[in-house]
């Protein structure tokens, strides 16, 4: 099944076609965290803009929140160096970085929310239902 996965879906990791093209034209640059590996294209040949080109595989589903922020700045020639050769600067205020939960278990469910029982506080004084006259 996982032949199958890699020949015809693009949200589980990579197509054959890409993984391809990037042993070919590509450079293995870093892996993050979580198991992301990143290359960038050994010349200009396939840019749209004059700048090398830059790939994400990603380890397991393809989803974008899952790239760090230092990673997405370099994919978005924002940095010049990889996080691997220089890394962003972490302030101590700042949390660690998390994609995005919506759609799973881990989702936030405000009180009231039917995901989490329904109840809600009955509204305060400020609230007058309409009723049509």
């Amino acid at each position: 099944m996982s032949l199958l996965k890699t020949l015809f879906t693009w949200w589980n990791g990579a197509t054959t076609g890409i993984r391809f093209t990037i042993a070919r034209r590509g450079v293995f640059i870093g892996q993050d965290e979580t198991g992301n590996r990143y290359y960038e294209a050994k010349d200009t040949r396939d840019s749209y803009d004059g700048r090398k080109r830059r790939w994400v595989i990603f380890n397991g589903y393809a989803e974008a929140s899952k790239v760090s922020p230092d990673w997405h700045g370099w994919l978005h020639h924002t940095f010049v160096e990889p996080p691997t050769v220089e890394p962003l600067l972490r302030r101590s205020w700042e949390k660690d970085h998390l994609p995005n939960l919506s759609g799973t278990i881990y989702a936030y469910k405000p009180r009231g929310s039917i995901a989490r029982g329904g109840e809600r506080q009955p509204a305060t004084g400020d609230y007058e239902a309409w009723t049509p006259k």
